[in-house]
Protein backbone atom coordinates (compact mmCIF):
# COMPACT_ATOMS: atom_id res chain seq x y z
CA UNK A 1 0.00 0.00 0.00
CA UNK A 2 2.93 2.45 0.73
CA UNK A 3 4.15 1.55 -2.77
CA UNK A 4 0.82 2.39 -4.27
CA UNK A 5 0.35 5.73 -2.24
CA UNK A 6 4.33 7.04 -3.71
CA UNK A 7 3.31 6.09 -6.99
CA UNK A 8 -0.03 7.91 -6.71
CA UNK A 9 1.56 10.80 -5.77
CA UNK A 10 4.63 10.50 -8.22
CA UNK A 11 1.93 10.34 -10.86
CA UNK A 12 -0.04 13.53 -9.73
CA UNK A 13 3.10 15.14 -8.98
CA UNK A 14 3.93 14.37 -12.55
CA UNK A 15 0.80 15.90 -13.64
CA UNK A 16 1.15 19.01 -11.80
CA UNK A 17 4.87 18.84 -13.58
CA UNK A 18 3.62 19.04 -17.42
CA UNK A 19 1.12 21.94 -16.12
CA UNK A 20 3.69 23.79 -15.07
CA UNK A 21 5.88 22.98 -18.27
CA UNK A 22 3.39 24.21 -20.36
CA UNK A 23 2.09 26.85 -18.75
CA UNK A 24 3.76 29.56 -21.02
CA UNK A 25 4.21 32.23 -17.90
CA UNK A 26 8.10 32.24 -18.83
CA UNK A 27 7.62 32.38 -23.15
CA UNK A 28 10.58 33.73 -25.42
CA UNK A 29 10.52 36.89 -25.88
CA UNK A 30 12.82 36.87 -29.21
CA UNK A 31 14.07 40.28 -29.46
CA UNK A 32 14.82 40.27 -25.87
CA UNK A 33 16.67 36.80 -26.81
CA UNK A 34 18.61 38.11 -29.53
CA UNK A 35 20.09 41.32 -27.65
CA UNK A 36 21.50 39.11 -24.93
CA UNK A 37 22.74 36.96 -27.09
CA UNK A 38 24.52 39.99 -28.79
CA UNK A 39 25.91 41.27 -25.49
CA UNK A 40 26.69 37.98 -23.88
CA UNK A 41 28.84 36.42 -26.71
CA UNK A 42 30.30 39.57 -28.91
CA UNK A 43 28.59 38.67 -32.01
CA UNK A 44 28.09 35.30 -33.65
CA UNK A 45 29.35 34.00 -37.45
CA UNK A 46 26.99 32.47 -39.18
CA UNK A 47 29.50 30.65 -41.74
CA UNK A 48 33.06 28.98 -40.74
CA UNK A 49 34.20 30.02 -37.70
CA UNK A 50 38.33 30.07 -39.21
CA UNK A 51 39.62 33.22 -40.82
CA UNK A 52 41.83 32.07 -43.83
CA UNK A 53 44.30 34.29 -45.67
CA UNK A 54 44.56 34.62 -49.31
CA UNK A 55 46.75 32.33 -49.65
CA UNK A 56 45.46 28.63 -50.19
CA UNK A 57 46.21 25.43 -51.67
CA UNK A 58 43.80 22.82 -53.06
CA UNK A 59 41.64 23.69 -49.94
CA UNK A 60 43.92 23.83 -47.35
CA UNK A 61 44.33 27.06 -45.72
CA UNK A 62 46.62 29.45 -43.37
CA UNK A 63 44.27 29.42 -40.61
CA UNK A 64 44.55 31.86 -38.01
CA UNK A 65 44.89 30.46 -34.24
CA UNK A 66 43.10 33.19 -32.74
CA UNK A 67 39.78 33.45 -33.89
CA UNK A 68 36.71 32.15 -31.94
CA UNK A 69 34.27 32.91 -33.27
CA UNK A 70 30.94 30.70 -32.62
CA UNK A 71 29.20 28.57 -34.97
CA UNK A 72 25.69 28.50 -35.99
CA UNK A 73 23.97 25.46 -36.80
CA UNK A 74 20.14 26.77 -35.92
CA UNK A 75 19.11 30.26 -35.45
CA UNK A 76 15.17 29.03 -34.12
CA UNK A 77 16.29 27.55 -31.53
CA UNK A 78 19.68 29.07 -31.16
CA UNK A 79 22.57 26.33 -30.91
CA UNK A 80 26.00 27.38 -31.42
CA UNK A 81 29.12 25.24 -31.48
CA UNK A 82 32.55 26.29 -30.75
CA UNK A 83 35.69 26.07 -33.24
CA UNK A 84 38.49 23.79 -32.25
CA UNK A 85 40.42 27.13 -31.42
CA UNK A 86 37.75 27.23 -28.25
CA UNK A 87 39.66 24.78 -26.64
CA UNK A 88 43.30 25.62 -26.26
CA UNK A 89 42.71 26.81 -22.39
CA UNK A 90 41.92 25.05 -19.48
CA UNK A 91 38.59 26.80 -18.95
CA UNK A 92 36.37 27.53 -22.27
CA UNK A 93 35.26 31.12 -22.08
CA UNK A 94 31.81 31.53 -21.99
CA UNK A 95 31.78 33.51 -24.88
CA UNK A 96 33.31 30.78 -26.71
CA UNK A 97 31.26 28.10 -25.30
CA UNK A 98 28.69 26.21 -27.20
CA UNK A 99 25.15 26.80 -27.05
CA UNK A 100 22.63 24.32 -27.16
CA UNK A 101 18.83 25.16 -26.53
CA UNK A 102 15.63 23.00 -27.77
CA UNK A 103 12.80 25.59 -27.37
CA UNK A 104 15.01 28.68 -26.78
CA UNK A 105 15.66 30.22 -23.46
CA UNK A 106 12.58 31.51 -21.30
CA UNK A 107 12.04 35.32 -19.98
CA UNK A 108 14.29 35.03 -17.12
CA UNK A 109 13.61 38.39 -15.23
CA UNK A 110 9.84 38.77 -15.62
CA UNK A 111 9.27 37.13 -12.18
CA UNK A 112 11.59 36.86 -9.30
CA UNK A 113 13.07 33.05 -9.54
CA UNK A 114 11.87 30.15 -7.29
CA UNK A 115 13.16 26.57 -7.35
CA UNK A 116 10.28 23.91 -6.77
CA UNK A 117 10.94 21.15 -4.17
CA UNK A 118 8.57 18.63 -4.41
CA UNK A 119 7.57 14.41 -4.45
CA UNK A 120 8.46 12.25 -2.09
CA UNK A 121 9.56 14.77 0.20
CA UNK A 122 9.00 15.62 4.20
CA UNK A 123 9.25 19.09 4.02
CA UNK A 124 8.38 20.33 0.11
CA UNK A 125 9.69 23.83 -0.37
CA UNK A 126 10.10 26.43 -2.56
CA UNK A 127 13.73 28.83 -2.24
CA UNK A 128 14.51 32.20 -3.59
CA UNK A 129 18.07 32.73 -5.38
CA UNK A 130 18.76 34.40 -2.23
CA UNK A 131 18.26 31.51 -0.07
CA UNK A 132 20.24 29.21 -2.76
CA UNK A 133 22.97 31.38 -2.03
CA UNK A 134 22.71 31.04 1.72
CA UNK A 135 23.61 27.43 1.28
CA UNK A 136 27.57 26.29 1.24
CA UNK A 137 28.80 27.10 -2.14
CA UNK A 138 31.31 24.39 -3.72
CA UNK A 139 33.28 25.39 -7.15
CA UNK A 140 34.49 22.71 -9.54
CA UNK A 141 35.63 22.33 -13.22
CA UNK A 142 33.62 20.08 -15.54
CA UNK A 143 33.25 19.02 -18.91
CA UNK A 144 29.77 19.38 -20.77
CA UNK A 145 29.15 17.57 -23.94
CA UNK A 146 26.20 17.30 -26.01
CA UNK A 147 24.56 13.76 -27.00
CA UNK A 148 25.08 14.89 -30.27
CA UNK A 149 28.75 16.12 -30.97
CA UNK A 150 29.95 14.29 -33.74
CA UNK A 151 26.60 13.71 -35.20
CA UNK A 152 27.84 14.29 -39.08
CA UNK A 153 30.68 11.86 -38.55
CA UNK A 154 28.24 9.21 -38.53
CA UNK A 155 28.06 6.93 -41.97
CA UNK A 156 25.61 6.15 -43.17
CA UNK A 157 24.06 10.13 -42.17
CA UNK A 158 22.23 11.01 -39.64
CA UNK A 159 19.12 14.07 -39.75
CA UNK A 160 19.66 16.23 -36.20
CA UNK A 161 21.43 19.33 -35.52
CA UNK A 162 25.01 19.13 -37.73
CA UNK A 163 27.24 18.67 -34.89
CA UNK A 164 30.68 18.45 -35.66
CA UNK A 165 33.35 18.38 -32.94
CA UNK A 166 32.88 21.64 -30.99
CA UNK A 167 29.77 21.00 -29.15
CA UNK A 168 31.52 20.71 -26.28
CA UNK A 169 33.09 23.02 -23.05
CA UNK A 170 35.08 23.09 -19.72
CA UNK A 171 34.25 25.54 -17.43
CA UNK A 172 34.42 26.14 -13.60
CA UNK A 173 31.09 26.11 -11.87
CA UNK A 174 29.57 27.15 -8.72
CA UNK A 175 26.76 26.23 -7.38
CA UNK A 176 24.82 24.23 -4.11
CA UNK A 177 25.28 19.86 -4.13
CA UNK A 178 21.83 19.29 -4.51
CA UNK A 179 22.32 16.36 -1.96
CA UNK A 180 22.41 19.62 0.90
CA UNK A 181 18.87 20.55 -0.62
CA UNK A 182 17.46 17.05 -0.76
CA UNK A 183 19.01 16.01 2.26
CA UNK A 184 17.24 19.18 4.45
CA UNK A 185 13.80 18.33 2.54
CA UNK A 186 13.96 14.58 3.91
CA UNK A 187 13.70 11.94 1.57
CA UNK A 188 10.67 9.42 1.85
CA UNK A 189 11.27 5.68 1.65
CA UNK A 190 10.64 4.56 -1.89
CA UNK A 191 12.15 7.47 -3.23
CA UNK A 192 14.84 6.62 -6.52
CA UNK A 193 14.90 8.83 -9.06
CA UNK A 194 14.80 12.90 -8.85
CA UNK A 195 12.90 14.56 -12.25
CA UNK A 196 13.80 18.04 -13.18
CA UNK A 197 11.67 20.75 -14.78
CA UNK A 198 13.03 23.88 -16.80
CA UNK A 199 11.28 26.87 -17.93
CA UNK A 200 11.59 26.62 -21.52
CA UNK A 201 8.04 26.30 -22.83
CA UNK A 202 7.61 24.11 -25.69
CA UNK A 203 6.36 26.16 -29.55
CA UNK A 204 2.95 24.69 -29.73
CA UNK A 205 0.69 22.63 -27.19
CA UNK A 206 1.89 19.39 -29.55
CA UNK A 207 4.95 19.95 -28.28
CA UNK A 208 6.14 17.86 -25.40
CA UNK A 209 7.83 19.56 -22.77
CA UNK A 210 11.41 19.11 -21.88
CA UNK A 211 11.83 17.36 -18.39
CA UNK A 212 14.64 14.78 -16.80
CA UNK A 213 15.45 12.68 -14.41
CA UNK A 214 18.70 11.10 -12.40
CA UNK A 215 18.40 8.00 -10.06
CA UNK A 216 18.79 9.34 -6.87
CA UNK A 217 21.99 7.61 -5.88
CA UNK A 218 23.93 10.23 -8.73
CA UNK A 219 21.31 13.22 -7.30
CA UNK A 220 22.75 12.45 -4.22
CA UNK A 221 26.72 12.15 -5.57
CA UNK A 222 29.23 15.23 -3.78
CA UNK A 223 29.81 16.56 -7.31
CA UNK A 224 26.26 17.06 -8.46
CA UNK A 225 25.45 21.21 -8.23
CA UNK A 226 22.45 23.17 -8.75
CA UNK A 227 25.13 26.03 -10.55
CA UNK A 228 24.84 29.84 -10.31
CA UNK A 229 28.22 30.97 -11.95
CA UNK A 230 30.05 29.72 -14.65
CA UNK A 231 33.65 30.62 -15.15
CA UNK A 232 33.70 32.74 -11.72
CA UNK A 233 30.53 35.13 -13.33
CA UNK A 234 26.73 34.98 -12.86
CA UNK A 235 25.40 32.22 -15.06
CA UNK A 236 24.44 33.66 -18.38
CA UNK A 237 21.10 33.12 -19.21
CA UNK A 238 22.18 31.09 -23.23
CA UNK A 239 24.14 28.54 -20.47
CA UNK A 240 20.69 27.87 -18.15
CA UNK A 241 20.81 30.95 -15.77
CA UNK A 242 19.95 31.68 -13.30
CA UNK A 243 19.90 28.04 -12.58
CA UNK A 244 21.23 24.77 -13.99
CA UNK A 245 21.97 21.33 -13.27
CA UNK A 246 25.78 20.00 -13.29
CA UNK A 247 26.67 16.03 -13.57
CA UNK A 248 29.75 15.78 -13.89
CA UNK A 249 30.63 12.98 -16.62
CA UNK A 250 27.73 12.22 -17.48
CA UNK A 251 26.24 13.56 -21.15
CA UNK A 252 24.84 16.88 -21.77
CA UNK A 253 21.38 16.16 -21.74
CA UNK A 254 21.03 15.16 -18.11
CA UNK A 255 22.72 19.06 -17.33
CA UNK A 256 19.00 20.78 -17.19
CA UNK A 257 19.20 24.55 -18.00
CA UNK A 258 16.55 27.32 -16.43
CA UNK A 259 15.90 25.00 -13.39
CA UNK A 260 12.28 25.57 -11.94
CA UNK A 261 10.78 22.24 -10.57
CA UNK A 262 12.44 19.10 -9.24
CA UNK A 263 10.36 16.15 -8.01
CA UNK A 264 11.97 13.18 -6.12
CA UNK A 265 9.92 10.15 -7.86
CA UNK A 266 9.46 6.65 -7.74
CA UNK A 267 10.12 6.17 -10.99
CA UNK A 268 12.31 7.84 -13.86
CA UNK A 269 10.61 11.37 -15.65
CA UNK A 270 8.21 10.22 -18.53
CA UNK A 271 7.27 11.93 -21.76
CA UNK A 272 9.21 11.82 -24.94
CA UNK A 273 12.68 13.44 -23.58
CA UNK A 274 13.36 10.73 -21.17
CA UNK A 275 11.49 7.25 -22.55
CA UNK A 276 12.35 7.98 -25.85
CA UNK A 277 14.88 10.20 -27.38
CA UNK A 278 18.38 10.18 -25.77
CA UNK A 279 18.55 6.88 -25.02
CA UNK A 280 21.00 4.24 -26.70
CA UNK A 281 20.49 -0.24 -27.46
CA UNK A 282 21.81 -1.95 -25.16
CA UNK A 283 23.84 -3.57 -27.62
CA UNK A 284 24.74 -2.13 -31.40
CA UNK A 285 22.76 -2.33 -33.96
CA UNK A 286 23.44 -2.99 -37.90
CA UNK A 287 23.15 1.05 -39.58
CA UNK A 288 19.24 1.66 -40.45
CA UNK A 289 17.49 -0.61 -37.80
CA UNK A 290 15.54 0.92 -35.50
CA UNK A 291 15.88 -0.43 -31.74
CA UNK A 292 12.98 -2.13 -29.85
CA UNK A 293 11.72 0.50 -26.67
CA UNK A 294 12.12 -2.28 -24.27
CA UNK A 295 16.03 -2.49 -25.59
CA UNK A 296 16.54 1.28 -25.12
CA UNK A 297 18.51 2.60 -21.90
CA UNK A 298 18.87 6.56 -21.16
CA UNK A 299 22.01 8.11 -21.95
CA UNK A 300 24.27 8.27 -18.70
CA UNK A 301 28.14 8.78 -18.37
CA UNK A 302 29.63 9.75 -21.29
CA UNK A 303 32.84 7.36 -23.48
CA UNK A 304 36.38 8.24 -23.78
CA UNK A 305 36.88 10.80 -26.51
CA UNK A 306 39.77 13.38 -27.09
CA UNK A 307 39.96 16.06 -30.24
CA UNK A 308 43.10 17.89 -31.94
CA UNK A 309 42.88 21.76 -31.12
CA UNK A 310 45.80 22.72 -33.01
CA UNK A 311 46.84 21.42 -36.10
CA UNK A 312 43.45 23.07 -37.24
CA UNK A 313 41.52 21.14 -40.10
CA UNK A 314 42.50 21.38 -43.70
CA UNK A 315 45.73 23.89 -42.08
CA UNK A 316 48.97 24.44 -44.12
CA UNK A 317 51.88 23.97 -41.64
CA UNK A 318 55.66 24.28 -41.88
CA UNK A 319 58.26 21.24 -42.89
CA UNK A 320 59.99 20.97 -39.73
CA UNK A 321 58.66 20.87 -35.84
CA UNK A 322 55.37 21.29 -35.08
CA UNK A 323 53.41 20.72 -31.80
CA UNK A 324 50.19 19.17 -32.37
CA UNK A 325 48.14 19.95 -29.47
CA UNK A 326 44.36 18.63 -27.90
CA UNK A 327 42.06 17.52 -25.27
CA UNK A 328 40.81 14.27 -23.81
CA UNK A 329 38.28 13.20 -21.59
CA UNK A 330 35.97 10.67 -19.94
CA UNK A 331 32.65 9.89 -18.17
CA UNK A 332 33.84 7.40 -15.10
CA UNK A 333 37.34 8.07 -14.63
CA UNK A 334 39.67 9.92 -15.91
CA UNK A 335 42.17 9.62 -19.06
CA UNK A 336 44.97 8.49 -18.42
CA UNK A 337 46.95 8.23 -22.35
CA UNK A 338 46.69 9.48 -25.61
CA UNK A 339 48.43 8.02 -27.94
CA UNK A 340 49.19 9.61 -31.61
CA UNK A 341 50.11 8.65 -35.28
CA UNK A 342 49.72 10.22 -38.54
CA UNK A 343 48.56 8.45 -41.92
CA UNK A 344 52.17 7.72 -42.97
CA UNK A 345 53.02 6.02 -39.54
CA UNK A 346 52.61 2.35 -38.59
CA UNK A 347 52.86 2.88 -34.97
CA UNK A 348 51.23 4.67 -32.44
CA UNK A 349 53.34 6.99 -29.69
CA UNK A 350 52.50 8.59 -26.56
CA UNK A 351 51.61 12.26 -26.06
CA UNK A 352 52.45 14.44 -23.03
CA UNK A 353 49.67 15.05 -20.88
CA UNK A 354 49.15 18.58 -19.50
CA UNK A 355 48.02 18.98 -16.12
CA UNK A 356 46.67 16.33 -12.90
CA UNK A 357 43.65 13.69 -13.88
CA UNK A 358 40.16 14.91 -12.60
CA UNK A 359 37.05 13.22 -13.13
CA UNK A 360 34.67 14.71 -15.14
CA UNK A 361 37.29 16.55 -16.49
CA UNK A 362 39.44 17.34 -19.77
CA UNK A 363 43.22 16.63 -19.69
CA UNK A 364 44.96 18.69 -22.42
CA UNK A 365 47.63 17.33 -24.63
CA UNK A 366 50.94 17.77 -26.58
CA UNK A 367 53.06 15.82 -29.13
CA UNK A 368 56.40 17.20 -30.75
CA UNK A 369 55.47 16.12 -34.21
CA UNK A 370 58.10 16.41 -37.01
CA UNK A 371 57.28 15.23 -40.40
CA UNK A 372 59.70 13.89 -42.64
CA UNK A 373 58.74 14.96 -45.78
CA UNK A 374 56.30 17.63 -47.15
CA UNK A 375 52.90 16.61 -48.49
CA UNK A 376 49.16 15.62 -46.86
CA UNK A 377 48.94 14.13 -43.69
CA UNK A 378 45.71 12.78 -41.52
CA UNK A 379 46.95 13.56 -38.21
CA UNK A 380 45.20 10.68 -35.22
CA UNK A 381 44.69 10.61 -32.10
CA UNK A 382 43.34 7.86 -29.73
CA UNK A 383 42.69 8.41 -25.84
CA UNK A 384 42.53 5.70 -23.07
CA UNK A 385 41.16 5.77 -19.55
CA UNK A 386 41.50 4.66 -16.14
CA UNK A 387 38.78 1.79 -16.66
CA UNK A 388 41.10 0.64 -19.58
CA UNK A 389 38.62 1.93 -22.34
CA UNK A 390 40.00 2.99 -25.50
CA UNK A 391 38.75 5.23 -28.22
CA UNK A 392 37.56 3.03 -31.07
CA UNK A 393 38.41 3.66 -34.53
CA UNK A 394 35.19 4.26 -35.35
CA UNK A 395 31.84 4.96 -33.10
CA UNK A 396 29.39 1.93 -33.55
CA UNK A 397 26.19 3.44 -35.37
CA UNK A 398 22.94 4.61 -33.45
CA UNK A 399 19.60 6.01 -34.92
CA UNK A 400 20.54 9.86 -33.34
CA UNK A 401 23.55 10.14 -34.05
CA UNK A 402 24.63 10.02 -30.38
CA UNK A 403 27.95 9.99 -28.45
CA UNK A 404 30.53 9.76 -31.68
CA UNK A 405 33.42 9.04 -29.99
CA UNK A 406 35.73 8.00 -33.37
CA UNK A 407 39.74 8.57 -33.34
CA UNK A 408 39.74 11.89 -34.02
CA UNK A 409 41.61 12.79 -37.36
CA UNK A 410 42.76 16.47 -39.00
CA UNK A 411 44.01 16.51 -42.31
CA UNK A 412 46.60 19.31 -42.84
CA UNK A 413 49.17 19.74 -45.47
CA UNK A 414 52.59 20.35 -44.87
CA UNK A 415 54.78 23.02 -47.36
Amino acid sequence: MAGQAARQSDRDTSERAGEFARAGEWELNRRRLIRLACASLGGISGGMALIANNQSFAGFEHHSPDDTRLIVRTERPLNLESPTAAFDSWLTPIDQFFVRSHFGAPAVDLHPWELEIDGLMERPRKLSLAELNRYSQVTLPALLQCSGNGRTLFRPRIPGIGWERGAVGHAEWTGVRLADILNQAGIKPGAAHVQMIGADTPPSPKTPAFFRSIPLDQALAPDTLIALRMNGEPLPVLHGGPLRLVVPGWVGDNWLKWLRMIIVSVDEAPGFYMQTAYRLPKTPLPPGVKPKPAELLPMTWMNVKSLITWPRAESIVPLGRNEVRGIAWTGQGHVTAVDFTTDRESLWRPAKLIGEARQGSWRQFRVDWQPAAPGRYQIRVRATDSHGRVQPEITPWNLSGYLWNGYDQVACLVV
